[in-house]
């Protein structure tokens, strides 16, 4: 597939750039609670559980809508589905403004959680319908890159717009900013022709979904989907700022600056995979190998962080972000063993796993953390005790996948 440069120039205004605000968005929504998380407990009194529910119900339902989110990728374009479900999106933020009880916030948060579901695996159908494969890990960086953004909204710029408008204000802005990029979608976005008549009825696309659940080489990456990547976005999403206070003893202004930190090496992580992820494969360097030796330093640093928290806490926590960021070039090593056509149902099949570990170990962190306080804990031997839990989970993950390696 061969483009002029005029070509490319419209295809970035008018398919890479909405899709680009969108999962900014998502990361925005995503990460945000690590900032309002603190504001929130203290307004309606909410414990270490509660808010670790609150926040994870984002996970539980975009995780819940990505099995069906493949199928309806591959059958009906992801202009439609992902501006359809961005509706959902700006409704769940309005809810969330507009609550008072830990019912109506943690709907609200599924609601925000199905509604950006589309955001990332929209995109990557998109560029897999408009752009040559040696293109799409450049591609998958950029739109991280974009993600990245959002998560740097979400830490320090959100805590100083915390002292200008309420929570709730910012949550009804946050709407109506998500209705803006849903129209922008629908309007601007080209469809790609005869996409749809390839992916077949309903009993095919079961089929394709199948074929990938039975597939060894998925089952190879998902542990260290939900170990790492959830982990992660678990960790990052609120537990980091509660273990920086109650471990570091570092005020809000200072959890602000470390979380800017963590998402400013997030972002460069996604830059250097689009400047330089399709010059490493034609140079010949694996990006599997990338791939696990990010992952070795990230196991790395998250045990330094969990044995000395206040040991380089200010390197580590930065290092742990961009290794989390060179994660995701798990999504391409899955993608690429299956055909194009079922590239939304892969990519979605292993986005299951990952915020299956997002939900799961998030909520888990919570109700571990307060059943060990309950018990006698002190709350700094509590956080180390979840911290180590989840640094075992990666190690296991690690080890299946250099042993399924060697065995292939």
């Amino acid at each position: 597939m061969s483009m002029n440069q005029t070509e490319q120039r419209r295809l970035w205004i008018s398919l890479f750039l909405p899709f680009a605000a969108g999962y900014f968005l998502s990361y925005l929504f995503r990460t945000a609670n690590a900032v309002i998380g603190p504001v929130l407990a203290r307004e309606l009194a909410l414990g270490d559980n509660a808010l670790g529910l609150l926040t994870s119900t984002y996970f539980l339902a975009f995780g819940a809508a990505q099995l069906p989110l493949g199928m309806l990728l591959d059958r009906f374009g992801p202009r439609r589905v992902e501006a359809g479900l961005l509706l959902l999106a700006a409704a769940g933020a309005a809810v969330f403004a507009l609550s008072d009880t830990l019912a109506g916030l943690a709907s609200g948060r599924a609601l925000i959680g199905l509604g950006v579901s589309a955001c990332l695996m929209a995109s990557f159908k998109a560029f897999s319908q408009w752009f040559p494969p040696e293109r799409q890990a450049s591609l998958t960086g950029w739109i991280m890159a974009s993600g990245g953004l959002g998560a740097l909204a979400a830490s320090k710029p959100l805590e100083l717009a915390l002292g200008f408008a309420s929570w709730r204000e910012i949550a009804l802005g946050l709407a109506a900013t998500t209705l803006l990029v849903a129209a922008l979608l629908w309007f601007l976005v080209p469809d790609k022709a005869g996409e749809e008549k390839q992916a077949g009825g309903f009993a095919a696309q079961m089929a394709g979904v199948r074929s990938i659940f039975a597939s060894r080489h998925f089952w190879r990456y998902a542990p260290m989907g939900f170990f790492f990547t959830g982990g992660f976005m678990a960790v990052q999403g609120l537990w980091a700022s509660r273990w920086m206070s109650v471990l570091e003893g570092l005020e809000s202004t200072g959890i602000a600056y470390r979380l800017t930190l963590i998402s400013g090496a997030m972002l460069a992580g996604f830059l250097f995979m689009g400047f330089f992820a399709t010059r490493l494969v034609h140079r010949g360097i694996a990006l599997d190998k990338l791939y696990l030796g990010a992952m070795l330093l990230a196991l790395a640093c998250f045990a330094l962080i969990s044995a000395q928290p206040t040991l380089a806490g200010g390197l580590l926590w930065p290092v742990l972000g961009a290794c989390f960021s060179l994660s995701n070039i798990s999504y391409s090593l899955v993608a690429q063993a299956f055909p194009p056509a079922l590239s939304g149902r892969a990519n979605t099949a292993l986005n299951l796993l990952v915020f299956a570990g997002a939900f799961g170990l998030q909520w888990g962190i919570g109700i571990l953390v307060d059943n060990l306080q309950a018990a006698g804990w002190a709350g700094d031997a509590a956080f180390r005790a979840a911290f180590f839990s989840l640094l075992g989970g990666q190690l296991l993950a690690l080890l299946w996948l250099f042993l399924g390696g060697r065995r292939a």
